[in-house]
């Protein structure tokens, strides 16, 4: 990686933020991965960074992991956002408490992770925030309307950042993954109401349509190592974009089409890829 950083990756124990923190860290930077219990989990072989225990969904906990972090390695140069999880749900059958934990753990886990280190970053006069969150960020995701509205939030959150920070050195971008192979499909959650109706939901047809063709498309989705790589990139570039997406070109290009052409005919694109259309005969 050229010159011996050190670098934070949030949610590290597993999928792209696993990926990220052990190649890096097999490329000669320093890392320091965090998840919410390290203590429970078997290290593989090839992970050659620390992990500090830290809940993004708790101020006492990012404070805490950050205090030791911030005291160890003295100096951060980039914090990698990776933290994050899924709830598959209709909007009706989804309950607030549902919805506020995927917003709390995907836009204010991130939050509190940028607000802990934008003190240090700004009194250095440098620093890299790279905030992972996805091609649903751009397009509404049927089933997962929270899980989209949750990587939606962070896209503005990221836009309006860049423009407050970079007088002080610190840069930021968002990478917008596609569909990859990573436990993410499997730690996926249902919500609630969905499971305890079953056959009786209004909306079963659809959600196995749609969720299906989602979890059909993240097993055969590209390598996690790619998003890894693009992030040794970015730390490497002397100034960042906005945005980088990475994965299916096919998909990527799917999401750009969005601004190009009628909204009524891009939805029905969306209703064929998720087979909403076949879900209601």
């Amino acid at each position: 990686m050229g010159e011996k950083r050190t670098v934070v990756v949030t949610g590290a124990s597993s999928g792209i933020g696993n990926a990220i923190a052990t190649y890096l860290a097999k490329r000669g930077a320093r890392v320091v991965g965090t998840c919410r219990n390290p203590a429970t989990r078997t290290r593989k072989a090839d992970e050659f960074f620390d992990l500090v225990p830290l809940d993004v969904t708790r101020d006492a906990s990012v404070q805490a992991a950050f205090s030791t972090i911030f005291e160890n390695a003295k100096c951060v140069d980039a914090v990698v956002c990776c933290a994050g999880m899924g709830i598959a749900g209709s909007v009706e059958e989804t309950t607030v408490e549902e919805a506020r934990l995927q917003m709390e753990t995907n836009f204010f886990g991130t939050l509190r992770t940028v607000k802990a280190v934008l003190p240090r970053f700004r009194q250095a006069g440098k620093g890299r925030i790279v905030v992972v969150s996805s091609l649903a960020g751009d397009v509404g995701i049927p089933f997962q309307a929270f899980y989209s509205s949750s990587k939606f939030a962070l896209e503005g959150l990221v836009e309006a950042l860049r423009l407050e920070v970079a007088p002080f050195g610190i840069d930021v971008c968002l990478i917008q993954p596609g569909d990859f192979r990573t436990g993410f499909t499997d730690s996926r959650i249902e919500v609630a109401a969905y499971l305890q109706n079953g056959e009786a939901s209004p909306y079963r047809k659809g959600h196995e349509a749609a969720v299906g063709q989602m979890e059909h498309d993240e097993r055969a989705g590209s390598d996690p190592i790619l998003i890894a790589r693009l992030v040794e990139k970015l730390l490497e570039k002397r100034k960042l974009g906005v945005r980088y997406g990475t994965g299916s070109l096919f998909q990527r290009f799917g999401v750009r089409l969005k601004h190009y052409v009628p909204s009524r005919f891009y939805e029905s694109l969306l209703r064929m890829t998720y087979h909403l259309d076949r879900s209601r005969r």
